[in-house]
């Protein structure tokens, strides 16, 4: 807890984004620089509330230690603080910046007033500890002479890495992409998660001792392709951490050809080129003077509403085929479960004063791609639907655009590594695998995060990895 009156007396002030006139200039992080005391007053806020439901399993994934170290920003034990918030998650530099916060919708105080900024204090955490130099490699001591292939350098990956790596085993990642980081590094953009925050946790996992391999394809064909048999063959044990990497499709009349693109496709292009750069190769989607719609909501979506803005759309339209969320909680919705209500994100913020409005339309479902007669895509037709997904009469409309992009979630995993391995899936196409114990169907294979559980958050890929090396290192160690 942090001042037993603190929540009375403090109201809830998150820290602000940059201005979204500045930031839409550039790829830069949205966020600034908090003050120490206004986080110290925040931090007050955390009440004495007996049972802190942010740590429940409606709230942090990882069941971080939030009331300790709420107290302790409060007192102004920064260094403490650091410390109880490594030991339940080995990246808070991501989930302070990407996650939504599902301890937030369960905090106790969020019964009857807003809820502690807990976000923020995790981020400022972090963030001081990497500018006084606490964050520092913390190489084994001794090694057990085990090996661990881990396939995905996304977040389950990495933290899985992290804490086999501490237990003594020899651990290599493999990633297929030209840089580690999975959808950390080229599914979110930087103007969410720079990638030198992600690179600077790698460097420090490589002077911890873990091997990382970049442009090879697990399962894979051609000249960076790699036998799964034969690597599991020269390991002890082989960890899946792919990700729900199969984005679901749009399949009405009029899908094939060019201008309609897969989310990731456009996010991970302009983030490569960016990156690679600063977009001068030209080796992206531009959406530049191009009337850009969206379908789909969440964050991916609004990741494709904020880079589209940057590169200059003409305009901009996000579809979403659920009802507008109310204001405030609906009944069927209570605490502490997360809540489901109207909110605006970063992109939804930029686009709105860029274009005067929220680019939002709700219930509306797509039924034509349309093209002229060489092709080329024109826009699209759509038809409003009621609360139960059935279409209106006399609603459909034609909405005109040169550039479509579908962020309608993931299927679930490739399954080119995981056949050859004769792997058991699950009935949502997911490598079949119980929780807490993650091994699949052949004994020396073990899955975790989405390519397990399902598209998720990055903060439960996170639990996947720090609980899957649990189970691999009992096996080793039996």
């Amino acid at each position: 807890m942090g001042k037993p009156t603190g929540f009375k007396e403090f109201e809830r002030a998150t820290v602000p984004y940059r201005a979204p006139a500045e930031r839409l200039l550039d790829y830069k992080e949205i966020y600034t620089d908090p003050a120490e005391e206004h986080l110290q007053t925040q931090g007050a806020r955390c009440m004495d509330c007996g049972v802190p439901f942010c740590q429940s399993d409606n709230g942090c994934p990882v069941y971080n230690l939030i009331p300790e170290w709420n107290d302790l920003i409060y007192k102004g034990q920064w260094r403490d603080a650091l410390d109880r918030l490594h030991k339940t998650n080995n990246f808070p530099e991501f989930t302070g910046r990407v996650c939504p916060a599902p301890c937030e919708g369960s905090c106790v105080l969020g019964i009857n007033n807003p809820p502690v900024t807990i976000k923020n204090i995790e981020n400022a955490i972090i963030d001081k500890g990497f500018e006084n130099g606490w964050v520092r490699a913390n190489p084994p001591k001794f090694r057990t002479g085990k090996k661990v292939a881990v396939v995905g350098s996304g977040p389950a990956g990495l933290a899985a890495a992290a804490q086999l790596n501490q237990h003594g085993h020899e651990v290599t990642v493999y990633e297929r992409a030209d840089r580690i980081g999975g959808l950390l590094m080229y599914g979110i953009p930087n103007m969410k998660l720079e990638k030198d925050v992600v690179d600077r946790r790698v460097k420090l996992l490589e002077e911890e001792g873990i091997k990382f391999v970049t442009g090879v394809d697990v399962g894979g064909k051609g000249a960076t392709g790699l036998d799964v048999s034969e690597l599991l063959g020269k390991v002890d044990i082989l960890l899946l951490a792919t990700g729900a990497t199969t984005p679901r499709d749009l399949k009405i009349p009029g899908r094939e050809g060019d201008g309609v693109h897969f989310a990731m496709e456009f996010l991970t292009a302009n983030t490569k080129s960016l990156l690679d750069s600063e977009l001068k190769d030209g080796n992206y989607i531009s959406a530049k003077g191009k009337n850009v719609i969206v379908i789909g909501g969440g964050d991916t979506g609004t990741d494709c509403i904020a880079t589209s803005l940057r590169h200059g759309c003409k305009s901009l339209v996000n579809f979403e085929i659920m009802p507008k969320p109310s204001l405030e909680r609906p009944a069927d919705n209570p605490w502490p479960l997360w809540p489901k209500i109207y909110r605006v994100d970063y992109g939804h913020e930029e686009a709105a004063h860029r274009d005067g409005s929220d680019p939002r339309v709700y219930s509306i479902s797509g039924k034509e791609f349309v093209r002229d007669e060489n092709g080329k895509l024109l826009g699209i037709n759509t038809v409003e639907v009621d609360s139960n997904f059935k279409e209106v009469p006399g609603t459909t409309k034609f909405w005109e655009a040169d550039l479509i992009l579908l962020s309608m979630g993931f299927l679930g995993p490739e399954h080119y590594v995981s056949e050859p391995l004769k792997l058991e899936l699950d009935p949502r196409s997911n490598y079949k695998a119980e929780y807490r114990q993650f091994r699949t169907s052949n004994p020396k294979v073990f899955a975790a995060g989405d390519c397990r559980r399902g598209q998720s958050l990055v903060v439960r890929a996170i639990d996947e990895g720090r609980l899957v090396a649990e189970a691999i290192n009992e096996q080793l160690m039996a």
